[in-house]
């Protein structure tokens, strides 16, 4: 898929990794609907990418109703709607055993609300009008790219709400490009390793330092233009289906 003919959902687009996302789409030609819960940082981000090129959308990606209607205002806003690309997350720390008591299983709900349902959320309702498409080279009519985590593999002690919402998130990757491949639809993931984004910023300045000592080369925290060129290479290379591709600087998190 030709970035200037993309039509793109992004969630979590205002800030970090989607918003990263979108400015690579719209400085190529492409156009953009930004679903996110900052009404402030959405209007920022619509004003640098011009409002012919982007919209927001304030959703909660884990309300059904709410997803199925931003996706069709968007598809109306985007004049199509040809890619779905989910970054909207929550980091939802906690140990399972904290100092005061177990963790309350509503965090543990929140997590895989936002970072597993929502994904999920989103992806169908965009997949639901994307197999009405006409079909591109090879039949292509459409691109899910979902966000999990290295914590999908190898979670710290934390994380266990965490890794749990992004180990689904790879788990559903390949059954769902089995089942939307008869439409031309693609799924694909990355796994991110320790980027700099709002998480990031707010941890003080040692933490910031031992966690790129901690990546092997290079030696420092992903840049969200990386993980922008990344889902761009995917969103063009139709070859790359079903499967989940870390980029981490070969990072393999401790166990804390």
């Amino acid at each position: 898929m030709h970035l200037n003919t993309l039509r793109a959902i992004i969630t979590g687009g205002v800030s970090g990794l989607g918003f990263a996302v979108a400015q690579h789409v719209v400085q190529h030609g492409g156009k953009v609907a930004l679903f996110d819960v900052n009404d402030d940082k959405g209007a920022s981000a619509v004003a640098e990418l011009g409002e012919a090129n982007a919209r927001y959308f304030r959703t909660d990606v884990t309300d059904e109703a709410a997803v199925q209607a931003n996706v069709a205002a968007a598809k109306e806003f985007l004049g199509g709607l040809n890619a779905a690309i989910n970054c909207a997350g929550i980091l939802g720390a906690g140990r399972v055993l904290g100092r005061e008591a177990a963790m309350p299983l509503k965090n543990f709900a929140a997590t895989v609300g936002v970072n597993l349902i929502g994904s999920f959320n989103v992806a169908k309702a965009a997949a639901a009008l994307m197999q009405h498409n006409e079909a591109g080279e090879d039949g292509e009519r459409g691109v899910i790219v979902n966000t999990a985590s290295v914590a999908a593999y190898e979670g710290q002690i934390g994380q266990a709400a965490y890794s749990a919402s992004k180990g689904g998130v790879v788990g559903m990757t390949l059954p769902m490009a089995r089942e939307l491949a008869r439409f031309g639809i693609r799924v694909m993931t990355v796994a991110p390793g320790i980027f700099w984004t709002p998480m990031v910023d707010g941890m003080p300045d040692d933490v910031q330092k031992s966690l790129s000592a901690s990546i092997p080369f290079p030696s420092r925290l992903g840049r969200p233009e990386e993980y922008a060129d990344l889902v761009a290479f995917i969103l063009r290379s139709r070859y790359l289906n079903g499967e989940t591709i870390r980029l981490d600087g070969a990072v393999r998190l401790a166990p804390k």
